[in-house]
């Protein structure tokens, strides 16, 4: 195994999830992360990411908040993730800025909502899942946000939601 492979390796396993766009800043060619990916030595999860074979399954909104550091996982996702309802969303939510490029990813398909640069930055904390650092909007402002956009998510998971953070 080569100094490359070694090393593609090595930082797979510190991180759980390898970045190609990092594994070539570190001195691993693209070329040698498909040979990696070919042999089965990583495992290929989208675009720019793999991670190691024996590493269990990688949460895709942490592959996306990887992938795509600006954007904010938000509504139902950020429901999900503080506990805050019993639905299970098929999509994953993601507010991004007013002129910010839809991200173009195979999955999980999205649900998205465009929000100025403040409301990007305000309420918005920073939580670890699946050592990477995902940016979600906090319990109170995913209630506020539900409540705000009750058209797109529906009066009764706004409802569900205020009960479930009165209860907490």
């Amino acid at each position: 195994m080569g100094t490359e492979a070694a090393l593609a390796l090595r930082m797979g396993r510190e991180s759980g999830l390898l970045r190609s766009r990092d594994a070539v800043a570190a001195g691993v060619s693209r070329t040698a992360l498909s040979r990696l990916a070919a042999r089965g030595d990583l495992v290929w999860i989208g675009r720019g990411m793999y991670r190691l074979p024996q590493a269990r399954d990688v949460d895709p909104i942490a592959v996306l908040a990887a992938t795509h550091p600006g954007v904010v996982v938000c509504l139902l996702s950020a429901l999900v993730m503080h506990g805050l309802t019993t639905q299970s969303p098929r999509q994953a939510w993601i507010a991004i800025g007013n002129k910010a490029a839809i991200p173009r990813i195979e999955y999980p398909p999205l649900q998205v909502v465009r929000m100025n640069e403040v409301n990007l930055r305000e309420g918005v904390q920073e939580m670890t899942l699946d050592a990477v650092t995902v940016r979600v909007t906090s319990p109170a402002r995913t209630v506020a946000d539900c409540f705000k956009f009750r058209g797109r998510v529906g009066l009764d998971v706004a409802l569900e939601a205020l009960r479930s953070a009165w209860d907490s």
